[in-house]
């Protein structure tokens, strides 16, 4: 007798072994249907399995659908393998290597003797719809290693033999095949192609074999695939709202910022994006100031041997720019907490002094690869809005309650409400012991809870030196951004002898929190510029106010109205060229200023502005007085 337990708490039994299918068609018709997979156990040791799965003793057993995150990950997974099903049948001779599930979707890389057209994508898509009509079944077969490297050798797929040889020889591996076509995977998949409906190919890039430049360059097709119609179409509508909001083009459109060849990866801010840059990092220094934050700044050149102690040359060391001297061997630092350590060890602490919360924007640089540079928001020079806090062991909760209490102000002020909550706990590869972690994640999860946020865990996804908390805001398309963090860390204050007296009188390492609430200053301006499509609020504006003139006639009065406004302290510009009034509001306009003020001889005789909001308002007649007031009121309301 067989008994699963299913989610509900209930029982059912079964005279033998049985399927996850057809446990499912027991429950009802409907699931059966449905069901695309199945997790099998509970907790850290549950696993996911075929429908075709065999249960051979009892079991907890929750049915996996399309309405679950793991059904949309099989589904993604699944339409990958079908995407390289259809390329097959329309290329026969292309060899398909690796195709994974990324964020929204999936790729598959190929090697092919040409570049693959717009219109290749499009007949590959159709033949992927023909093949899901079939209904194909999805089989799952297991095969020694060295059986399976021959199988591929034969069929000509060089890549997926070289894949299957780096497996250690005393391994089977598991192959799928739905019709014609088998592909080598640890799946789960679907059952049969017929799962699969609701999908769209979306580009051709290239990608090296393995991420290796000395490789050869492959031909990856990205793809996104969804469980409804609706979610496609939303998703689809999405991207092309982000197309328009797209921070490199808003950037070049407003005079923000470029990027320039002499200097991959690193910004030249323009005039106006650098005053977004001021306006955010004075309101961070704010920040600092009220929260009992002392600023302080670091080298950018720290010696190897630090580095080594921090066991940052180990894990970091390919994405560090290395320079020497003196034959002396210093890395510009991708990260700023070594020296706060070193800021930190200058004089005797006692406990007394501590919490002790450091704060720094400090410049960081990160050799990241040129394919992976994104505009601003993924670049080689990055400046942080880096702070550490070192406290006791007692500290530690109440410290981290604070602070998601600040991040949460913060994210609000810069317009963003909706905060996804994670925590991400040891990975395999850690320093510390394990009853050091278990206090660290323990702290966290106890934070959140003391806080009223709802959190999900992510196993493994921690740093190597302790886990952290990730806030992930959401933007006004619904895109997911994870900009801040809070970690627990207490390795690298011991590693660095970094102590304090303690009421004992003796000596004892502090806990360091590292803790970043924007991140990259240069990410988050993208994000802002992308979230507001450009359409700054006041506050952050690089202009808040233009002033224009109708006529040569009301030039002076134009000024002094500009001067007016720049001594309350809000940004202004003038436009007093002889040209229609209208072209120049047009050019204001596109350039998405909060307020545009024309002056004409009727305004100029009455002491007054004609103002104009963002989105084509228009305000009327206002004193200048009230004008400047209202502008005022938004600029500290944030709004």
């Amino acid at each position: 007798m067989i008994s699963v337990r299913l989610p509900d708490g209930s029982k059912r039994d079964y005279p033998q072994a049985v399927t996850v299918a057809q446990v499912a068609e027991s429950i009802g018709p409907g699931l059966a249907k449905a069901a695309l997979a199945a997790r099998v156990g509970t907790g850290e040791a549950a696993r996911l399995v075929d429908t075709s799965y065999v249960l051979s003793q009892d079991a907890d057993l929750s049915i996996v659908t399309a309405k679950d995150a793991d059904g949309l990950e099989i589904i993604r997974h699944s339409t990958a393998h079908l995407l390289a099903y259809a390329v097959k049948e329309l290329f026969p001779d292309a060899q398909v290597t690796i195709g994974p599930v990324i964020e929204n979707g999936f790729y598959y890389d190929f090697s092919y003797s040409r570049p693959f057209t717009p219109e290749d994508l499009q007949a590959i898509e159709a033949r992927m719809s023909e093949l899901a009509a079939k209904d194909e079944p999805v089989t799952r077969k297991v095969m020694p290693r060295d059986e399976a490297v021959a199988y591929f050798k034969g069929i000509g797929e060089a890549y997926k033999a070289e894949i299957i040889e780096s497996i250690p020889p005393d391994q089977e591996v598991s192959l799928y095949t739905e019709g014609g076509f088998t592909d080598l995977c640890r799946g789960p998949h679907v059952p049969s192609t017929g799962k699969l409906k609701f999908f769209k190919l979306m580009k051709v890039a290239g990608a090296y074999w393995r991420g290796d430049s000395n490789n050869e360059q492959l031909q990856r097709i990205y793809g996104t695939a969804w469980a409804s119609k609706e979610e496609l179409k939303t998703y689809l509508t999405m991207l092309g709202e982000a197309e328009k909001r797209d921070h490199r083009k808003l950037g070049k459109e407003l005079d923000l910022f470029h990027i320039d060849d002499h200097a991959p990866g690193v910004v030249f801010w323009h005039a106006k994006g650098w005053t977004i840059w001021q306006e955010v990092e004075q309101y961070m220094r704010a920040v600092y100031r009220n929260n009992g934050y002392r600023e302080v700044k670091g080298p950018q050149l720290l010696d190897k041997s630090l580095w080594e102690k921090t066991g940052h040359w180990d894990k970091y060391r390919e994405n560090m720019f290395v320079t020497e001297s003196e034959k002396r061997e210093y890395a510009l630092k991708p990260m700023n907490c070594p020296g706060h350590i070193l800021i930190y060890k200058q004089g005797v602490k006692s406990y007394r002094d501590l919490p002790l919360r450091f704060g720094e924007f400090g410049q960081c640089h990160r050799n990241e690869p040129s394919g992976g540079l994104h505009g601003i928001m993924r670049v080689r020079g990055f400046t942080q809005d880096d702070g550490h806090i070192f406290c006791t062991e007692d500290q530690i909760l109440e410290e981290c309650v604070a602070y998601t209490a600040l991040l949460q102000k913060v994210y609000q002020d810069f317009g963003f409400s909706n905060i996804i909550y994670k925590i991400a706990t040891r990975p395999e590869k850690r320093i510390g012991s394990d009853e050091i972690w278990d206090k660290a994640e323990h702290a966290l999860m106890e934070s959140l809870r003391r806080s009223g946020c709802e959190f999900v865990v992510s196993p493994g996804d921690g740093a190597f030196y302790g886990p952290k908390v990730e806030y992930t805001l959401k933007d006004a398309i619904g895109r997911q951004w994870q900009c801040g963090t809070i970690q627990v860390d207490f390795s690298m204050p011991e590693r660095l002898d970094a102590e304090y007296v303690a009421e004992s009188g003796e000596r004892k390492h502090p806990v360091m929190l590292h803790r970043a609430i924007v991140g990259s200053m240069e990410r988050f301006i993208g994000i802002l510029v992308e979230h507001y499509a450009g359409a700054m609020p006041v506050w952050l504006a690089p202009y808040q106010v233009a002033v224009l003139n109708i006529t040569d006639a009301q030039a002076q009065y134009a000024q002094s109205v500009a001067n007016a406004l720049q001594k309350r302290g809000i940004r202004v510009v003038t436009d007093l060229r002889n040209e229609k009034v209208n072209y120049k509001i047009r050019e204001l306009a596109l350039q998405k200023l909060p307020y545009i003020l024309v002056v004409g001889d009727k305004e100029m005789a009455e002491q007054k502005v004609s103002v104009r909001a963002r989105g084509n308002q228009n305000l009327g007649e206002m004193a200048l007085t009230e004008l400047i007031e209202r502008v005022c009121s938004e600029i500290d309301a944030k709004s």
